[in-house]
Order: C-alpha cells, then sequence, then structure tokens
C-alpha cells in the first residue's frame, strides 16, 4: 500500500488474550475520500444514501458519486467557514434535523416505517446525522458569503442571452398567472357540539378502560395516524398546530387531555413519552363537517364577494387578503406561485402544471375574468366554494429577452454565481490535498476532482 493511497481501513479486531489467536480482521468502514486534513468515511456515504432512499426514490449505486462529490465539496467550504470563523446554532442544527426527518417520515409512511427502514430509533439518527448536518450548514454559509452581493445589471442580461445560441433557445409553453379566493364554511358553537359530543364520548371510553390505540384505530378520523393506534411519534413544538403543541407540552407522560379544538377537528391526547424538547403522543380525532345551514352562508358570502369584484367595486387582490380562507395564497393577494420554482416567487406557471380543477376553470377565461364561484374539496377534504382569476396568459413560444426578462435574469445571475464558484473552488482545489478512494475513479461526477487529485500527489 502506497504513503498515499487512501485504501486505509478501520479494523474491529476479535480476539482474545493471546494475540496470535485472534480472529482474522474485518473491515467495519473505509475512508472514501481525504480533503486536507478531514476524511470521508464510507458510512457517511452510506447514510446519505440510506436517507435518499427513504425519501422514496429508487434505488441507484451512481448516486454514491453524486454523494461523494457533494461531501468533497462540503469540506472544503466547511475548512474555509472554520478559518473564517462562521458559526451554527444548535438550534439551526436541530431546525434543520427535525425538516428532514418530517418530510422522511411522510414518505416513508410514519415513523415506525421509516426507523424500520433505517433499522435504528429516529433518536439514534438524529444523532448520527448531527456532525454532517453541522457541517453542511457551516458549507452553505461558507457559500452564501462567497456570492454574496452578486447581481447582475440589464446590461448583463442582455449579453448572457445574446450569448446564447439561437438553436437552443429554451421553448415555453403556454403560461398563466392565476388568482383563486378561498371561503369555507365556518359553523357556530351550537352546530359544532354534535362534533365535541362526540370526541366527549371517545374519551369517556378511554377513561373507563377502553384501549386507547384500540378507540383510534376505530374512530379516529386522523387517517395518518389511526391505523398506528393514534401514535404520531415524536416531534418538536413547531411540528403541530399551536393547540396541539400547547397541549402535548404541558402534560405528563400517561395524562389524557380534555377534549380541545384545532382547525383540524376535536382531539383528545394522551403523551407516550417525553424527552428534552421532543413529546411523542397519541391523538384521537373528530374531524367538523359542514352543515346544511353553513354551507348556505359560505355560498352566499362567496356570491357576495364574487359580484363586488366583478362590479369593481373592490379589487381581487385586496377581496383575496381580506376575505379568503387559503392561508397558501392569501397573503399573495390571492395569486397562485409557481412550486416548481419557489425561489423565485414567480407567479408564472406552466398551464400544464396546474392542477386539473384550476385548468378546468380557467380554461375558457379571457385575461382579466374570472369563474363563477362554484363548491370544491380541497386537497385535505374540507368543502367550500371559490371563484378564479385569471390575470394573464403567455401563448407558447421560444425564449425572447421581452417576454421573459424575469426567466433570463434568473439564469443570468445563476451563471455568474457558478462562474464565481468554479473559481474559488478551483484555487481550493490547488492548494488542498485531496485524495479518493480507487473505487470511485471510474465516476464521472468525480473526474475534475480526480484530475487535481493525481497532479497533487505526483507533486509530493
Amino acid at each position: 500500500m502506497s504513503k498515499h493511497s487512501c485504501i486505509f481501513l478501520i479494523l474491529a479486531i476479535v480476539g482474545t488474550s493471546n494475540w496470535a489467536l485472534a480472529q482474522e480482521p474485518h473491515v467495519i468502514d473505509k475512508v472514501a475520500a481525504v480533503v486536507g486534513s478531514n476524511i470521508i468515511l464510507q458510512s457517511e456515504i452510506e447514510m446519505q444514501y440510506a436517507q435518499y432512499l427513504a425519501q422514496g426514490n429508487k434505488a441507484d449505486e451512481d448516486f454514491k458519486c453524486y454523494i461523494l462529490q457533494q461531501q468533497l465539496t462540503q469540506k472544503l467550504l466547511a475548512q474555509q467557514a472554520a478559518i473564517d470563523s462562521i458559526e451554527v446554532s444548535e438550534g439551526e442544527v436541530d431546525d434543520n434535523i427535525n425538516s428532514r426527518l418530517r418530510y422522511m417520515s411522510t414518505q416513508a409512511g410514519g415513523q415506525e416505517r421509516l426507523e424500520q427502514f433505517l433499522n435504528r430509533s429516529l433518536l439514534q439518527y438524529k444523532e448520527e446525522m448531527r456532525p454532517s448536518v453541522f457541517e453542511q450548514l457551516k458549507a452553505n454559509k461558507m457559500q452564501q458569503n462567497i456570492v454574496s452581493g452578486i447581481d447582475v445589471t440589464p446590461l448583463e442580461v442582455k449579453r448572457y442571452f445574446e450569448s446564447l445560441d439561437a438553436d437552443s433557445l429554451p421553448y415555453f409553453n403556454t403560461e398563466v398567472e392565476v388568482g383563486e379566493l378561498v371561503i369555507f364554511p365556518q359553523l357556530t358553537r351550537e352546530e359544532k357540539q354534535q362534533f365535541r359530543d362526540r370526541a366527549e364520548e371517545l374519551r369517556s371510553q378511554v377513561q373507563e378502560g377502553t384501549d386507547f390505540a384500540t378507540v383510534a384505530r376505530l374512530y379516529s378520523q386522523d387517517g395518518g395516524s389511526a391505523p398506528y393506534g393514534g401514535d404520531l411519534g415524536f416531534h418538536t413544538r413547531d411540528m403541530m398546530v399551536k393547540e396541539y403543541t400547547a397541549m402535548a407540552f404541558r402534560m405528563k407522560p400517561g395524562e389524557l387531555s380534555p377534549v380541545f379544538e384545532s382547525e383540524h377537528g376535536f382531539h383528545f391526547l394522551e403523551v407516550l413519552e417525553r424527552r428534552g424538547e421532543e413529546v411523542r403522543t397519541r391523538h384521537i380525532l373528530v374531524q367538523i363537517k359542514p352543515t346544511a345551514a353553513s354551507l348556505e352562508r359560505a355560498k352566499a358570502n362567496i356570491d357576495s364577494i364574487y359580484e363586488n369584484v366583478v362590479a369593481n367595486k373592490l379589487d381581487f387582490y385586496s377581496a383575496a387578503t381580506l376575505y379568503s380562507d387559503n392561508k397558501e395564497t392569501k397573503y399573495n393577494g390571492g395569486m397562485l406561485l409557481n412550486m416548481e420554482n419557489q425561489q423565485s416567487r414567480t407567479t408564472l406557471i406552466p398551464a400544464d402544471k396546474l392542477d386539473a380543477s384550476v385548468f378546468t376553470a380557467i380554461d375558457t377565461l379571457q385575461p382579466g375574468e374570472y369563474s363563477k364561484p362554484a363548491r370544491f374539496t380541497d386537497r385535505a377534504g374540507k368543502i367550500g366554494y371559490q371563484f378564479t382569476y385569471l390575470k394573464s396568459r403567455t401563448a407558447p413560444h421560444q425564449a425572447s429577452l421581452q417576454l421573459d426578462y424575469a426567466k433570463i435574469k434568473e439564469a443570468a445571475l445563476q451563471d455568474k454565481i457558478n462562474r464565481k464558484l468554479s473559481e474559488w473552488f478551483e484555487g481550493r482545489r490547488k492548494v488542498t490535498f485531496i485524495n479518493i478512494n480507487d473505487e470511485y475513479h471510474d465516476c464521472d461526477d468525480l473526474k475534475i476532482w480526480l484530475k487535481d487529485n493525481e497532479t497533487t500527489v505526483a507533486q509530493l
């Protein structure tokens, strides 16, 4: 094995007091790469690959090449972040990890299934993730520092566009700007009472000795937790609606809460475990269903708003902000955002990416027109009324500076950022010892790193 070889092995020796009788050593981990004074273990790559699979992606061994490439980049940035005294708080790390685990649990079908897939508890996995996430956040802050202040002028946007090959300019399909105003029925206290009474009845069954998990499986209307006996797993304060969090974090393990109301309906919960700033609970939910009277009131309400908007007594943006019950759009003047391009917060949406119901509502509208109020059911199963506003419709076309300035500006800015980062990495690679395990030498993602690697090793 050469002096600079990267095939370092971490050995576990299982033996007796007699060294000569020790069993053959076996590899429990190995170094995938070295970056300066830091190493990247194969186990780090395997853990990120497991996370990739847990998010619902298909198995792809080549993805490990991409993971290693990202790790090499992260190490370089983190090393510079340490030199520049860039700090990351424990709270930032916790928030990032909790966000990842929420997403992974959703994709896996719940906490229990995720733990089975990972073959470890989420608490154990969270602690294993912590060093990597801490380093990643440091690297992200370092990268932001490198590119902070970068912007593009209109002249740079124009020059960038003119530098593109005319034959390879992107072709944009029909794009629309769409707004919606939503009204959900509001029940009176008297109308809600039947649902509260049902929740109280189920709570009494538990108090009288019926198994909580059995009642949850049979009667809870939370489809995500009912099959698991109402168990929601461990969660932090920011993972649940405020009413649920307030109740869960003031109770002790084994306690049964009173019935309380949230936007989801009437619940009661039991705290199963506490660990630091996390609590494990199970609950039973009774959803509030709209009554005929509440639906009539909602219909009359939206009809009135619609008539005022159409008669220009109230502009659509003000109406949506004041009256719409859609929390995702009301503070954006009712306008839908392109969820495939969230960073830009653009309201231009390809027509083929619209929900079928929205597409149907605007299909026959001209820009500036409104669909009539209609009853609908949202993704969570809530019944309400909505009307839709078509602000603009852009015909299919090849990219042009006049029609697509915002998109071209974004591409020009990203190009400038990429060139700045490439210059930075090129400089750091030339002065940093980098060595990559032979197993990864066929990776296309690592060609530039391997080139620098061979030059650096040859000079030593």
